[in-house]
């Protein structure tokens, strides 16, 4: 889910997907796939055996995976002879298995986890609601980010560089040279969350159910992703200045979301996961430890990222006062000098909308 974030989290790409135009045209994108999700899953359901989950996860991958492509070759107003020209078999393959197969597994992990742990609506017990769901939850939410990434990847081409692509190869690049570091960060969260979550066998039966797992991981995770991510700025005065230059108002943000969030979503992917291809028990210690080591050390390492991502944008593209950016005037010019493909331009033209997408 790092293109989710890197879409969110870093100004400008925020701002290129969420023009008012794009919008309108995402809404529709999301519609229809859900609407030939939920036909595809009543005449699979007549075929195969949809209460295995195994079979289930193929199916929501499977729909995903078409709609990545479909949804991605909207944004782009290319064929698909165009888009293998332009693009390669590389992003086409990352965006056909990652942002459609195996985030729709993910998405659909998620649901069927989310409704047993909230409302104990067990897919193994009652398989057809949550199955619906989770093969339409997933195929819609595909087909959002699909659009985004190929509306980002549309401008690019057109000429306008894009200085963090969301298919994850900064990442890769920042891991090859500060492998040490990050591993280093990452692991220590990752011990320290998973001895968090093991700590919670003293409350009793109330610290072994998965609801309060969840809202302990979800804690930790989000206050981990708030740390790494003003250490990811990296800024000379230390932490001193980075808390002096971010308000308050924005750190509890981003500690919400996607602190929070994506803990959250990260806990409940790995709590489906553990619960219906694995069949092990949400009270067994070493599962819980796992799941919330691994959530802590991917929101450091993820957030960390962004935040040194976000330092570099803002050191490459000139930055607004925050005062202006409160002004709807100042922020609907600077969403249309945003749209500008110039990349030579940006200097005087297109600014690094720092905290426009939280405070507009």
């Amino acid at each position: 889910m790092l293109h989710r974030l890197t879409l969110r989290v870093l100004p400008r790409l925020t701002l290129m997907v969420t023009e008012e135009s794009i919008r309108k045209r995402k809404r529709l994108v999301m519609l229809v796939p859900g609407l030939v999700a939920f036909a595809v899953y009543r005449l699979a359901k007549l075929v195969v055996p949809l209460s295995d989950p195994a079979t289930l996860l193929v199916l929501s991958g499977t729909v995903s995976a078409v709609t990545a492509l479909w949804a991605y070759r909207l944004a782009r107003r290319a064929s698909l002879t165009i888009l293998w020209r332009e693009d390669g078999g590389r992003l086409l393959g990352w965006l056909v298995g990652w942002i459609g197969f195996a985030y729709g597994v993910q998405l659909s992990l998620m649901v069927l986890a989310l409704l047993n742990i909230l409302v104990h609506y067990d897919f193994l017990r009652h398989p057809d609601g949550p199955a619906m769901m989770a093969v339409i939850i997933a195929c819609t939410s595909v087909a959002r980010d699909a659009f985004e990434i190929g509306h980002v990847r549309r401008i690019q081409r057109q000429g306008e560089s894009i200085l963090t692509f969301p298919d994850g190869a900064a990442l890769r690049t920042l891991l090859r040279e500060q492998a040490r570091p990050l591993l280093i960060r990452s692991l220590l969260a990752g011990v320290g969350a998973a001895g968090l979550a093991v700590s919670l066998e003293a409350l009793g039966e109330i610290g072994r159910t998965g609801l309060g797992q969840l809202l302990v991981v979800t804690l930790a995770g989000g206050t981990l992703a708030l740390w790494a991510y003003l250490d990811g700025q990296q800024r000379p005065g230390g932490w001193r200045e980075v808390l002096g230059a971010v308000a308050p108002a924005e750190l509890f943000r981003f500690w919400w979301w996607p602190g929070l969030a994506f803990a959250a979503t990260y806990y409940l992917v790995l709590a489906g996961a553990a619960f219906y291809l694995l069949r092990l028990g949400q009270a067994e210690p070493v599962v819980r430890g796992l799941m919330a080591g691994l959530v802590g050390a991917i929101m450091t390492a993820y957030c960390y990222y962004l935040g040194y991502r976000r330092a570099l944008e803002d050191r490459v593209h000139r930055q607004v006062p925050a005062s202006l950016l409160r002004c709807p005037f100042v922020f609907a010019i600077l969403s249309k000098a945003a749209a500008i493909p110039s990349e030579r331009a940006i200097p005087q033209n297109q600014v690094a909308l720092g905290e426009t997408v939280r405070r507009g």
